[in-house]
């Protein structure tokens, strides 16, 4: 019995919504960066995985930035209470919206 497949199949629908959407062109280009690689990889899903940028960071990498997130963060504090401290002892000196509306 012949399967009726209407004007456009589901595969050809899935097919054009890959293609629009560059994958089509971003996996060859990948899959032909491997073939013409002289020295092949050991791992050939790891190689499409990196130039996909799907392999995830080195565990030293990401100790690296989660370090340095804190200290970003632990400063950015610091200078946002400075900053505070600041406009709070210029407030002192400098006369509020509203007083130079009178004046």
């Amino acid at each position: 019995m012949a399967h009726y497949r209407g004007p456009e199949s589901k595969r050809e629908q899935f097919r054009r919504y890959l293609e629009k959407s560059g994958v089509l062109d971003t996996i060859t280009s990948v899959l032909v960066a491997l073939y013409e690689e002289t020295d092949k990889p050991d791992n050939a899903l790891d190689f499409i995985k990196l130039h996909l940028g799907a392999a995830s960071p080195e565990p030293a990498d990401v100790e690296t930035l989660r370090t340095e997130l804190a200290d970003l963060q632990q400063k950015c504090n610091l200078l946002m209470g400075e900053n505070k401290e600041l406009r709070n002892r210029l407030m002192q000196y400098e006369p509020s919206p509203e007083e130079r509306a009178v004046e």
